[in-house]
């Protein structure tokens, strides 16, 4: 258990953030950093929040565009920060999103390279994607050649992340976890799992573009119980991890598991994009040799947030 530190998150106004902030606030000082806007820029798939909620859950906020970034009222003696925030923007927003999501977390990183360590969130968009959907990607997987439908920005402006946060490591000594999450599910989150369970619930068509579109999901409580963990392998040169889970599952897998607890028709429609990468499954083995494996299996805890929400 993490306690007794200064700490930093940005993207604190996030499902992600939010969730970790109020996790570490029990027993650290947690500053929240975010643009608490609610502007197109914001995070296409959580409503935006604002700063008297984040206070809230005991964490601190501060307002700020790392677009545009003054540090002149954030301190500098964080003793871990947890880069959480990025910006989603169209396919003619490139430039903006590196600019946010590498750029600024650069600076943001010269800031606070006094830590003791850094976690840094990229993600598996950008893997290139694999022939067989079922390939679990390690680490040393190629990366690059992806594209996502959703986040056009997302693969190109992430990989620009990884590359800067590596050079801080390096030029700073500041040791970086550079985190690459899969698909994540937990209870009152607006994520895949949890859209497609309350479509079902609407008895609403979904379409999706791949099928069978695979993913390995990892609980919002598994990733705040591996946090120390993971800041203790923090590294100079950057280690670089999957932030996944330890079960592969596909889309209509879990669907297919709402419709039986429930009794509903799951309409999952398959309408195929040229050129999207349909897999997304990482490889868990350098996770798991740090943190050891995930607490939660993904059925048990899904169903426990159908019965929540639905009723058991």
């Amino acid at each position: 258990m993490i306690s007794g530190e200064k700490i930093l998150i940005t993207g604190a106004s996030g499902h992600v953030g939010r969730k970790i902030g109020a996790y570490l606030a029990k027993d650290n000082e947690v500053w929240g950093l975010a643009r608490f806007s609610t502007d197109r820029g914001a995070a296409m798939n959580t409503a935006p929040i604002g700063q008297d909620e984040v206070r809230a859950t005991g964490v601190k906020p501060i307002a700020m565009d790392l677009g545009a970034p003054d540090f002149s009222r954030l301190p500098d003696d964080f003793t871990y920060l947890l880069h959480l925030s990025h910006t989603r923007r169209g396919p003619t927003e490139f430039i903006e999103a590196i600019d946010i999501n590498a750029v600024g977390a650069g600076l943001l990183l010269q800031h606070c390279r006094k830590a003791k360590a850094a976690l840094v969130v990229s993600s598996t968009a950008v893997y290139s994607p694999p022939a067989d959907v079922f390939q679990a990607m390690d680490e040393r997987a190629d990366i690059g050649r992806s594209w996502a439908p959703w986040a056009p920005s997302s693969p190109v402006s992430k990989v620009s992340l990884e590359a800067v946060a590596r050079f801080c490591a390096q030029a700073f000594s500041l040791p970086i976890s550079i985190m690459r999450l899969n698909t994540l599910y937990g209870p009152a989150m607006n994520v895949l799992p949890n859209r497609d369970m309350d479509a079902i619930m609407a008895d609403q068509t979904m379409s999706t573009f791949a099928d069978p579109w695979t993913h390995t999901p990892i609980h919002i409580d598994d990733m705040c119980d591996q946090l120390e963990a993971l800041l203790d392998a923090a590294a100079s040169p950057a280690n670089i991890i999957n932030w996944c889970g330890d079960e592969v599952l596909t889309q209509r897998q879990w669907c297919d598991m709402v419709g039986a607890w429930s009794g509903k028709p799951v309409n999952l429609v398959h309408n195929p994009i040229p050129g999207t990468p349909n897999g997304n499954v990482s490889n868990p083995a350098k996770r798991k040799s740090i943190t050891g494996p995930c607490a939660r299996p993904f059925e048990a805890s899904y169903r426990a947030i159908f019965d929540a929400k639905y009723g058991a």
